[in-house]
C-alpha cells in the first residue's frame, strides 16, 4: 500500500510539474496582463502542489534523520503557501476579468 501511495505521489508531482511548465510557457505568451496574472497564479498552485507531494514523499522514503524533517516542514510549508497565495491570485484575477470592458 505504501508503495502505491509513493507512485500516486510521483505521478501527481510529475504532473504539477508538466502543467507549471505549460502555465509558465503560455502566461509568457499571453498579451492581457489580466490573462497573464490568472495564468501565473495557476502556475503558483501547480507549483506548490508540486512541493507538498515532494515532501510527501520524502516523508514516505526517508526515515528518522532530523535533517530530513526539517527539509520537509520546509518544502510542506513553501508547497501550501504557494497554493494559498496562488488561489489569492487567482481570485483576484478572476473577478478583474470579470469587470472587464471590451476596448472596442
Amino acid at each position: 500500500m505504501i508503495l502505491f501511495i509513493k507512485y500516486v505521489l510521483f505521478v501527481l508531482m510529475m504532473a504539477c510539474l508538466i502543467g507549471a511548465a505549460v502555465y509558465s510557457y503560455t502566461s509568457r505568451r499571453a498579451q492581457n496582463p489580466l490573462e497573464k496574472g490568472a495564468k501565473r497564479s495557476i502556475m503558483n498552485i501547480l507549483l506548490g502542489a508540486m512541493l507538498v507531494s515532494l515532501s510527501l514523499i520524502c516523508m514516505f522514503v526517508f526515515r528518522g534523520s532530523t535533517v530530513n524533517v526539517i527539509i520537509e516542514a520546509v518544502f510542506l510549508l513553501i508547497g501550501s503557501f504557494n497554493i494559498f497565495s496562488g488561489l489569492r491570485s487567482y481570485g483576484f484575477y478572476s473577478r478583474n476579468r470579470k469587470n472587464e470592458t471590451p476596448l472596442h
